[in-house]
């Protein structure tokens, strides 16, 4: 029996309609286009502005379309692992909410936080339980909306961040297609230079965490880019190098949308070209876990059986990592 592999068949997502413009910051905050556009490459991001909606509901919006697309239905799912630092509530988990809106009734699952490279753990979380031989439909979402946690009067963060959602449904391969190696990391000395103060067991929350801003994304924004540089960049070239990969080889880096620059280092380092880089930073900002999802969903048409995809992220924590795919299908309109 050929050895089992986790496949990507399909990919969807959903961004708001509102459009929040480096224009519209410059009426908040104390910044201009070039200042934004120079440091980060972002022109705009998406903000979901509806009263009554969460990240749930943009899954929603992805996750129906994904099944739309692949042709099965919510009952087909077997497991849902949901990416993100923004779930509905601190519990139950998005996973059940989503899987309730959805009516996914066969299926089980979890939320999984790890900041920005939440996405990453779980394609490798999901691709394990494929490769089990029991399951055969794990949907990966990763969702954020990172405006209900942003400080709009602190220009450090808010013109870096926007909300969207991408998802991907993972299934069996014996064709050696889909993830074939992963390399993933953690290290929690780096929490002090990019974490949310406040609303956790260790400062729950109180007139005084809100009244000083302590439930909003704190980030030392120097620090961060200088470990995500080396971090990203040194994950990606690895796990290149363990796979015998030259960047002749590497038909797409697919690189977390947290800074343009960072992009750029990493794939200097990989000697990838612009043209070989799926980059959406300047028209959705970072959406955390949705970054790279939403890569894929707006490279799909693009996209060819066998060629191979660099995936590579860096987040708060600090947690980076890389995953080597090599893509299942060819796209059909």
């Amino acid at each position: 029996m050929n050895k089992i592999t986790a496949a990507i068949t399909c990919v969807n997502g959903y961004v708001p309609e509102d459009v929040l413009s480096n224009s519209d910051l410059e009426k908040l905050v104390d910044t201009n286009d070039e200042w934004i556009k120079s440091r980060t490459g972002i022109n705009e991001r998406r903000i979901l502005k509806t009263p009554g909606l969460a990240t749930s509901d943009m899954a929603v919006e992805a996750v129906n379309g994904l099944l739309k697309k692949r042709g099965i239905t919510a009952n087909d799912l077997d497991v849902i692992i949901f990416a993100t630092v923004t779930g509905d509530m601190i519990f139950p988990s998005t996973a059940c909410i989503l899987a309730d809106k959805i009516g996914a009734k066969n299926a089980w699952g979890f939320d999984l936080a790890a900041a920005c490279s939440g996405f990453l753990f779980s394609l490798e979380t999901g691709a394990k339980f494929i490769e089990s031989g029991k399951y055969k439909n794990v949907l990966v979402v990763g969702a954020d909306k990172m405006s209900t946690i942003i400080d709009y009067t602190d220009r450090n963060t808010c013109i870096i961040f926007g909300d969207g959602c991408g998802c991907v449904l993972l299934e069996p391969n014996t064709e050696g297609l889909g993830i074939i190696d992963t390399e993933l990391h953690i290290d929690g000395q780096g929490r002090q230079y990019l974490h949310q103060k406040a609303g956790g067991s260790l400062k729950p929350p109180t007139h005084e965490t809100i009244d000083a801003k302590e439930h909003y994304v704190f980030q030392d924004g120097k620090a961060v880019f200088k470990f995500a540089v080396r971090g990203m960049a040194d994950v990606s070239a690895s796990i290149m190098e363990k796979n015998n990969l030259t960047s002749d080889d590497v038909k797409w880096l697919v690189p977390h949308q947290a800074n343009l620059r960072i992009i750029d280092a990493t794939a200097e380092r990989m000697g990838v070209g612009r043209d070989k880089v799926m980059i959406n930073i300047d028209h959705f900002g970072n959406t955390t876990n949705g970054t790279l999802p939403l890569c894929l969903w707006e490279w799909e048409n693009k996209l060819k059986k066998g060629d191979n995809l660099i995936l590579s992220a860096f987040g708060g924590g600090f947690t980076w990592g890389a995953v080597y795919i090599k893509w299942a299908y060819d796209y059909k309109a």
